[in-house]
């Protein structure tokens, strides 16, 4: 692919647009970083603070604990983590830096503070609406659609921002110009130094929560347990650092990871197997970052049709990004790796999403595996064909299954899930 050709640089600011900083699960960031634009506007602190928050949201918060809170949970903490200590510039590091002095403010504000949660059913999958209060005064901020989307920022009657809250994500670069042969036309012509900055970024960061993950206790230590249980190989390194990087994630750890499709756990799917793979075959660097390229676009591709939240799990989508840069680094051409992506997405669709904790990461464990077994089958004469369940004929064809599935066939679940978590 030519450097003047419209869809090479497209391509690389997607991996700009999509490959960024994020500290802990996505959507109690969200919350603290509207929480924190709220905080701003209202110019003191509030004496009663309302959250309108959609399911999935719940879902997503629930259970997870939010960094640089002292351990706490839930939608309540990620608010008050935005309002005590939150610097709304840093957007989802936008509690990065906190003080024990800050941490002990956020459970003496929570034992003082009215903080009440409103579900709301806008029809928007993902939407935050932050409200504070402080005597007669208020300000509200509202997130839709994606994690840093302000689409209101009010203060006592006065609109200070306003924009239309679309249904459908509209995000800087039109994803709609992804597909497999250009990703892969892409991969193998890129000149490194255009995306080498942005990949460096993202290996520096997810392997040190990998390694976090394994070296202390968090979770449910799925990366721990998988290397007792089977061995060490590459295969079973794959799957454990990535589950520990998720292990981490999921349960307080403060290191920043780099996101793909606006989720950590994806962002360290898609990443750290194939750099497992690639240290492990000793491959050059320039590989490894083209490998990287496949695995991170192949995801994104693959996620876009289905939007940020959904009941379908999005470990499922990066499990198979990663077996396709894990194909290209086993010597594999175009079509191993999307055979690879395919018999993937033949195993484990379906994978549902009952928000983040820290089964997440047995999940992710999973998915990768699945993108490993998905490359195996394929080198050996195996393939799962046109006609079997969601598989029809041609890769696009079948990620357009995966997305329709996702998106449209599984609402419903969704909605029970939530009903389920909250008790309805």
């Amino acid at each position: 692919m030519e450097k003047a050709n419209i869809k090479y640089g497209a391509f690389v600011q997607i991996l700009r647009e999509e490959l960024i900083p994020a500290m802990g699960c996505t959507e109690p960031i969200a919350l603290a970083y509207a929480a924190a634009v709220a905080r701003r506007t209202l110019g003191e602190m509030p004496d009663r603070v309302v959250v309108g928050v959609s399911g999935s949201i719940i879902k997503n918060v629930k259970s997870v604990i939010v960094p640089n809170t002292g351990h706490l949970k839930g939608i309540p903490a990620a608010v008050t983590a935005g309002i005590v200590a939150g610097k709304p510039e840093k957007e989802l590091e936008v509690i990065g830096a906190v003080t024990q002095e800050q941490i002990m403010q956020m459970k003496e504000f929570m034992e003082r503070t009215e903080v009440r949660i409103e579900h709301i059913k806008s029809g928007f999958t993902f939407d935050i609406i932050v409200t504070l209060y402080k005597d007669s005064s208020y300000s509200k901020v509202r997130i839709a659609n994606f994690h840093t989307n302000i689409v209101l920022i009010e203060k006592d009657g006065n609109i200070l921002k306003q924009r239309e809250a679309l249904m459908e994500e509209q995000p800087l670069t039109d994803r709609g110009l992804l597909n497999m042969e250009d990703i892969w036309d892409f991969i193998n012509t890129v000149d490194i130094s255009d995306i080498k900055e942005i990949l460096d970024r993202q290996i520096q960061y997810n392997w040190a929560i990998a390694e976090e993950g394994l070296r202390c206790s968090y979770g449910a230590n799925i990366g721990k347990v998988l290397l007792w249980s089977s061995g060490n190989d590459v295969a079973v390194k794959a799957k454990a650092m990535a589950a520990a990087g998720s292990d981490a994630r999921m349960n307080g750890c403060e290191l920043p990871v780099i996101i793909n499709s606006g989720s950590g756990n994806q962002g360290i799917t898609v990443s750290v197997p194939v750099i497992v793979y690639a240290k492990e075959r000793k491959v050059s660097a320039e590989k490894m970052y083209r490998a990287l390229a496949l695995s991170n676009l192949a995801a994104i591709h693959q996620k876009t049709p289905i939007g940020r939240l959904s009941a379908y799990c999005g470990a499922v989508n990066a499990g198979a990004g990663a077996g396709a840069g894990i194909a290209y680094l086993c010597g594999g051409g175009y079509k191993e790796v999307i055979h690879t992506m395919v018999n993937a997405l033949a195993i484990i669709s379906g994978i549902v999403c009952d928000g983040a904790k820290a089964s997440c990461a047995a999940k992710i464990a999973s998915s990768i595996d699945a993108g490993i077994f998905g490359y195996s089958m394929y080198m050996q004469g195996q393939q799962f064909l046109d006609g079997d369940g969601i598989v029809t004929k041609g890769v696009e064809a079948t990620l357009k299954n995966v997305g329709r599935l996702a998106k449209e066939g599984m609402k419903e679940t969704n909605e029970e899930i939530i009903k389920i978590m909250i008790g309805e």
